[in-house]
């Protein structure tokens, strides 16, 4: 696995689970839990978590950026301007030129905004920013973000903190023989068979924040979507065999002396 690296612009990612740092009790739980990851990439919501004010309680005191790569994100905004201002801060704070890219087009169902997310990409992309972009399931979406310069796209395997898992296997598959940035999922993901399912699919990342932080034990399904993510990537490399409808005998008769 050594050889198996995901490199995005130029920045080599250790592992293929990210992870978000929303809804745990507290932050030491959150860094625990992150530490139970394996990951070495940690999304932080500008506007719900402090990272840019040194004089509170900060999560950059709990997560040394020395040691994770901090992605902000553009959570909970719901235009391109707000999505915009907020990426913006957090670069001018020193914390990352990439970013996590949320504009938000339903507050019920936390669907994305296509258009302005299409548009805040390319605004974005030509200011230097490493732009990663949440999306829906849609091929053609994703394409069009690629296009607008994203350095990856996010589709949703579900509905934001829904836990379904990957309700439509089929456009993702698509989207991956549709663009050639990385493909990571980016939200639904319930628990260790989902992030398994992504990583056979042949996504190159799976980003978990509900599934794990909401948890019954965060820490133990911190680790279970550590190796989930690592034997999904494992199966995709080494080929499923194809599905049959009849039984084909492991042991068949060919060749052996009767």
């Amino acid at each position: 696995m050594q050889e198996d690296r995901l490199i995005i612009r130029g920045i080599e990612f250790k592992s293929r689970l990210w992870v978000g740092t929303g809804k745990y009790k507290d932050l030491e739980e959150t860094r625990r839990a992150v530490e139970a990851s394996g990951a070495d990439v940690v999304t932080v919501a500008v506007r719900r978590v402090n990272i840019l004010d040194r004089n509170r309680e900060n999560l950059l005191d709990y997560i040394d950026p020395k040691k994770y790569k901090i992605l902000p994100n553009t959570a909970g905004c719901y235009t391109v301007e707000e999505a915009l201002r907020y990426a913006r801060l957090a670069r001018e704070a020193g914390i990352s030129d990439m970013v996590k890219l949320e504009v938000i087009g339903d507050e019920r169902t936390l669907f994305p905004d296509v258009c302005g997310l299409i548009k805040a990409t390319e605004i974005l992309a030509k200011e230097g920013f490493i732009v990663f972009p949440y999306t829906n399931d849609d091929p053609i979406t994703a394409k069009r973000l690629e296009d607008a310069g994203a350095a990856a796209v996010m589709p949703l395997g579900a509905p934001i903190g829904s836990g379904l898992g990957i309700r439509n296997p089929y456009n993702i598959k698509i989207i991956l023989e549709t663009v050639k940035v990385p493909v990571i999922v980016d939200a639904g993901v319930g628990t260790a068979s989902d992030a398994t399912i992504a990583m056979e699919l042949g996504c190159d990342a799976v980003l978990i924040n509900t599934g794990i932080a909401g948890a019954r034990d965060p820490l133990k399904m911190a680790e279970a979507m550590k190796h989930a993510v690592i034997a999904g990537r494992l199966a995709y490399l080494a080929g499923r065999i194809p599905k049959k409808l009849y039984a084909s005998a492991s042991s068949p008769l060919e060749g052996m002396l009767i």
